[in-house]
């Protein structure tokens, strides 16, 4: 008999070497990623004329549709968003063919102007490669731990493009759940956000990703607690409404041809290029975002010229997601924070810097339903102390107040349910029986009781007649019925009817409830038709091991680990 303490010991040392190689990895695709996008195709965007950066994002677009159609092999544009639901599967799958093409997919879209961010392909690099690791080693992991390097990898994917291992590990554990953390993974996240981070900078640099605004130090005052609370709850109250149009902009990619599409995105795009120019003296609408942060913190702008530019940039954004550009939400949510704290900060004489901040942790905080990774990042990438951190995080917890329940994700979970909740939760196919004998209205008493009772100790049949489900005759039917008259009577004429069948799209939960309303064990399950399935037996959903086998955790070990 093993004791369970001293196999996590033995198991120790091979999750840090496999999320160390993880975080390796990672590091140096994103690394690579990062080069080709920003250091190779933006930077060289920037200094192109006006009519070839209006034309730019059209192009971008183009060459993204079709690498992902014919290198992808069918793949969509969803990045960090395919980590999350990963992380919710059974059976997580993130092919690593893919990987390619979603990277120069990226890569096309930001490097082209797209104005979207570098964290969605990292991310999605990360966990990739952290997943297809730990299948290709599988015999070293048990069955409960089939999402720890996914997660590991998506940590590391955003320490490594942020330069932020802290910020890595907490926004892998926060983005499943937007009010839970999946603490499991903290351990290996750790590991593979150092790594990645380390293996980054020694790549690329430790050069900022955002010209953020003087690091000015300051006493903690109690004006700015209050501040952060004013700006978290107006960040609450934008980003609730940023998520609401992304996620109508994620729809009309996936529903609209690509060809219609990125006709439409890229004449909006070159549009927006070339009227901010107009208005900015720059086309602060292409890229993530940095421009327009440099644009911002260039000169003493009015208040009518700060809030142009936020609303430029969040057209934008909205575009290159509509028009199904390949890329994340991360900085495009922070640059907004950033856009809208300064406008917070001049309205109220304000020029230090500190409502940039706050604005960026509290309007990424709850675009995300992040908080904890939002204050990390300003942490991490300002150099702020107390003076910063702390109105950061009041900024953030009072944008959860305001931001509701929406979010840019759409595969956020609102908390990470229990085993038996997780259960309850499985299709009612999960516990579906298929291998039935059924019985027709036609038979009699005497054959039900012959065949199923005492043949195949079943108390309980469902009737079908031509493929149809009709009801179900148990031996409570026959209670009233005497015993000559077995030979005679029909299961027509005495089976319940008055029981509702259920259907493949039912939960496990649905059919508990009915079967305990109609105080019964077993319950057919039929077609939108009324075409007879299979059946649900309380025993099998009692059988929760069986289950649990189909779920992320609880199960046993697999031999030799």
């Amino acid at each position: 008999m093993r004791l369970p303490f001293v196999a996590a010991d033995i198991r120790l040392p091979r999750m840090v070497v496999a999320s160390l190689v993880t975080g390796i990895l990672v590091g140096s695709v994103v690394a690579g990623f990062e080069k080709v996008t920003v250091g190779l195709l933006l930077e060289e965007l920037y200094h192109r004329p006006l009519w070839q950066q209006a034309l730019a994002p059209f192009l971008g677009l183009a060459i993204s549709t079709a690498v992902l159609r014919y290198m992808g092999y069918g793949a969509d544009s969803s990045t960090s968003d395919e980590y999350i639901r990963s992380f919710h599967e059974r059976a997580p799958h993130l092919p690593l063919r893919q990987l390619p093409a979603k990277l120069l997919a990226g890569a096309a879209t930001i490097g082209f102007g797209g104005a979207v961010g570098l964290e969605g392909p990292s991310i999605y690099a990360g966990s990739s490669i952290g997943l297809n690791l730990q299948e290709r080693f599988s015999q070293y992991f048990r069955r409960q731990e089939t999402k720890v390097l996914l997660t590991a990898g998506a940590a590391a994917g955003v320490a490594a493009i942020f330069q932020a291992p802290a910020t890595g590990v907490i926004f892998a554990l926060e983005a499943p759940y937007r009010d839970d953390l999946a603490r499991r993974a903290l351990l290996p996240s750790l590991f593979a956000a150092a790594s990645s981070y380390l293996t980054f900078v020694l790549i690329v640099g430790t050069e900022p990703v955002l010209p953020f605004f003087g690091r000015v130090q300051q006493d903690l005052r109690l004006t700015d607690i209050v501040g952060g609370a004013v700006v978290g709850l107006l960040a609450g109250f934008g980003a609730r409404l940023v998520a609401w149009a992304v996620q109508r902009a994620k729809r009309v990619a996936r529903s609209t041809g690509s060809a219609v599409i990125v006709l439409v995105g890229g004449a909006v795009l070159a549009a927006l290029v070339i009227t901010s120019d107009m208005v900015f003296d720059e086309p602060t609408t292409l890229g993530p975002g940095v421009r327009a942060l440099e644009w911002l913190t260039g000169g003493d702008h009015s208040l009518g010229l700060i809030a142009a530019l936020f609303g430029f940039r969040i057209a934008a954004t909205l575009t290159t997601v509509a028009s199904a550009g390949t890329g994340g939400l991360f900085i495009p949510l922070a640059v907004q924070g950033v856009i809208m704290g300064q406008f917070v900060g001049k309205a109220l004489d304000n020029t230090t810097g500190l409502y940039p901040t706050l604005g960026l942790a509290a309007f990424l905080g709850a675009g995300y339903r992040a908080p904890i990774a939002a204050v990390m990042f300003v942490a991490e990438s300002n150099g702020a102390g107390a003076a910063y951190v702390v109105p950061a995080l009041i900024a953030a917890a009072a944008s959860q107040l305001s931001a509701g329940n929406t979010s840019v994700s759409s595969y956020q979970r609102s908390v990470r349910l229990g085993h038996l909740e997780r259960r309850f939760t499985l299709p009612i196919t999960a516990a579906l029986s298929t291998d039935v004998l059924t019985a027709p209205s036609d038979a009699t008493a005497s054959e039900f009781v012959y065949i199923h009772v005492l043949g195949r100790r079943e108390r309980e049949v469902p009737v079908v007649d031509d493929g149809k489900y009709t009801g179900m005759c148990s031996l409570d039917q026959l209670s009233g019925v005497p015993r000559d008259e077995w030979d005679e009577i029909e299961l027509g004429s005495i089976m319940n009817t008055g029981v509702a069948a259920a259907t493949p799209s039912w939960t496990i939960r649905d059919a508990v409830k009915a079967m305990d309303s109609a105080d019964i064990d077993q319950m057919a399950v039929t077609d939108n038709e009324g075409n007879f399935i299979g059946v649900v037996r309380a025993e099998d959903i009692l059988k929760l091991d069986e289950i649990l086998d189909q779920t992320e955790g609880g199960a046993p070990d697999r031999p030799g680990t």
